[in-house]
């Protein structure tokens, strides 16, 4: 597999990332919830899961009937993920590779690729999108999450009123940065990044992508309800959805 900041951070991340990611509401209650509707009736379509943790996507697509590879660069991860899929009875391909790098598969593969909450992060994000493109099927699509670069880190939050409201104050949004952090409760550091809107969008066309849709989705008083956190939602999007169309196989920089 090849290495690099991405892989050598989050590669490191363990038991207790695996646990959280299993109980975060954010994940649980908006993200997930949200990026199922979007993907809809997935019965026997090929979907890549890339950069899929500790598998409770590709669980869940396999459980609606869809042929799932699931990939990422944590070992510990996967072998999680091969562990509870085979303890569930869900048949799931399950591989280590660098989301630049997806070496094994084959051209024109998958119907969709997933990329949930993992395309911010990443150091090589020109290749991961050259990746992508090659491993869809023409036309296929890509369904996308990220933590809102508008109003994410690095920009400054001000907690207002806790459990209330929450404002946020931006310093610099035009820059990109690296920096690295911890995430609550577990105790390896991770490398972040920032990106701006124009860098995503330059990179999807760049490799043969176009938009097809785009959402800040408000969470449902349902949601809301579950956790003050997603209740904040309603007010500031920390989250953006992107759909993309592959319309064009990657031949090399133009």
């Amino acid at each position: 597999m090849k290495t690099d900041s991405s892989t050598e951070c989050w590669g490191n991340v363990g038991c207790e990332w695996i646990q959280k990611s299993q109980t975060n509401d954010f994940r649980m209650y908006y993200i997930m919830p949200y990026t199922m509707e979007k993907l809809g009736d997935v019965k026997g379509l090929s979907i890549l899961d890339l950069g899929c943790g500790e598998g409770g996507y590709s669980r869940e697509l396999a459980r609606k009937g869809a042929k799932v590879t699931s990939v990422d660069c944590s070992e510990m991860a996967v072998s999680y993920a091969v562990s509870k899929a085979k303890e569930d009875g869900l048949e799931i391909s399950h591989l280590i590779r660098n989301s630049n790098d997806l070496y094994g598969i084959t051209d024109n593969t998958f119907d969709i690729v997933l990329c949930a909450m993992m395309l911010m992060d990443i150091e090589d994000f020109d290749g991961a999108m050259k990746e992508i493109n090659r491993v869809l099927k023409s036309h296929g699509k890509v369904f996308i999450s990220i933590l809102h670069p508008c109003f994410k880190p690095p920009v400054e939050h001000k907690w207002v009123k806790e459990k209330e409201c929450m404002q946020v104050v931006v310093k610099d949004y035009f820059h990109p940065a690296e920096w690295t952090g911890k995430i609550d409760g577990i105790k390896e550091s991770v490398i972040y990044r920032h990106r701006t809107l124009s860098d995503y969008v330059k990179v999807f066309a760049r490799n043969g992508f176009i938009i097809t849709d785009m959402n800040e989705p408000i969470p449902t008083e349902e949601q809301a309800a579950m956790s003050p956190r997603i209740a904040w939602l309603s007010k500031i999007p920390m989250y953006l959805f992107i759909e993309l169309k592959k319309t064009a196989s990657f031949s090399g920089n133009d």
